[in-house]
C-alpha cells in the first residue's frame, strides 16, 4: 500500500458513551480537511470517529479502483461500531462526506439521531455526467477539486487529479442518494457557502426540498468557499454543530426523564 499523505490520517477519539460523531470527508479529499472540526468535537467530550474513505489520501491511482459502495460501507461500519459504543449517533460530513451522511440517515433511521452537514453533493454537472461513461476509457484523469478556501494561506490535503472512472462513481452515488433522500427524517442542520466553485449552492437547496426532516436548521456561510471547515466560518461550523448535537441530546434526556 502506498504512503498516507501527511495529515490524512483517520482519527478516533474515545469519549462519552451517550454520545457518538461519525464524520466523513469529501471526494478526492482527507480527514485533513474535517480533522480540526472533529477535534473541536473530541475536546467537549463526545466520542468522535472521522475515517479514511477507500481510495483516499494516498495517490489518486488509488482511487480509480474503488467505487461509491466501498466509500459508503465504510462510513456505514463506523456508524455501526458507535453505535454499539454510544447511546446516541450524529452523522456529519462535508461534500461528498455530507452525501454519505445523508445516506445513512436514510437508510438507518433509528440509528442516525441527527445529521449535520457542510456543502453536500446531491447532484453532478449534467454535461459531464452525461459524457462520462464514454470520457473514462478516452481520458484517465482530469484537474482535482481540492482547496476551493478563500483563506490565505491554508490547503487542503487531496489529489490534485480527479480519476474519471472515480468521478462516474460519483455521478452514481448522487443519483441514488436523491432518491433517498425522502427518507431522511432526522433534524438536519445545513450549512452551505454562498460561494462555491465546487459543489452549488442549489444542491443544498434541493436536499432541504426533498428530506422529510421537520426540524431543519439552514446557516449560509458568507465568508468561506467549498472547504467551509478550513475557511474563515470554521469556528461557527464547529460551534452550529456542536450546539445542534447538545440541543438535541438534551431533549432526548428531558423526554426520558419524563
Amino acid at each position: 500500500m502506498p504512503p498516507t499523505l501527511p495529515g490524512a490520517e483517520p482519527l478516533r477519539r474515545d469519549g462519552s458513551s451517550e454520545v457518538g460523531v461519525v464524520l466523513c470527508h469529501g471526494f478526492t479529499g482527507s480527514p485533513q480537511s474535517l480533522r480540526p472540526w472533529a477535534e473541536h468535537l473530541a475536546d467537549r467530550g463526545l466520542t468522535v470517529s472521522l475515517p479514511l474513505l477507500p481510495g483516499h489520501g494516498t495517490r489518486w491511482e488509488d482511487l480509480e479502483t474503488t467505487g461509491w459502495e466501498d466509500w459508503y460501507a465504510t462510513a456505514e461500519r463506523e456508524l455501526r461500531l458507535l453505535s454499539e459504543r454510544c447511546a446516541q449517533v450524529f452523522v456529519c460530513g462535508l461534500s461528498m462526506g455530507g452525501t454519505l451522511a445523508l445516506r445513512l440517515a436514510a437508510r438507518h433511521s433509528t440509528a442516525v439521531s441527527g445529521v449535520a452537514v457542510v456543502n453536500p453533493a446531491a447532484s453532478f454537472p449534467r454535461l459531464q455526467g452525461f459524457a462520462l461513461p464514454a470520457v473514462r476509457f478516452l481520458v484517465r484523469s482530469v484537474k482535482g477539486i481540492t482547496s476551493d478556501i478563500a483563506k490565505a494561506g491554508v490547503a487542503e490535503t487531496g489529489y490534485d487529479r480527479v480519476p474519471t472512472r472515480a468521478a462516474l462513481q460519483m455521478r452514481n452515488f448522487t443519483r441514488v442518494v436523491r432518491a433517498e433522500l425522502p427518507q431522511v427524517t432526522q433534524p438536519l442542520l445545513l450549512l452551505h457557502s454562498r460561494t462555491d466553485h465546487v459543489v452549488p449552492p442549489s444542491d443544498s437547496a434541493l436536499v432541504l426540498s426533498r428530506v422529510s426532516s421537520t426540524d431543519v436548521t439552514e446557516t449560509v456561510l458568507e465568508r468561506s468557499l467549498h472547504v467551509a471547515t478550513l475557511d474563515h466560518d470554521a469556528e461557527s461550523v464547529f460551534a452550529d454543530s456542536y450546539g445542534f448535537i447538545t440541543r438535541l441530546t438534551a431533549k432526548r434526556a428531558a423526554s426520558d426523564g419524563a
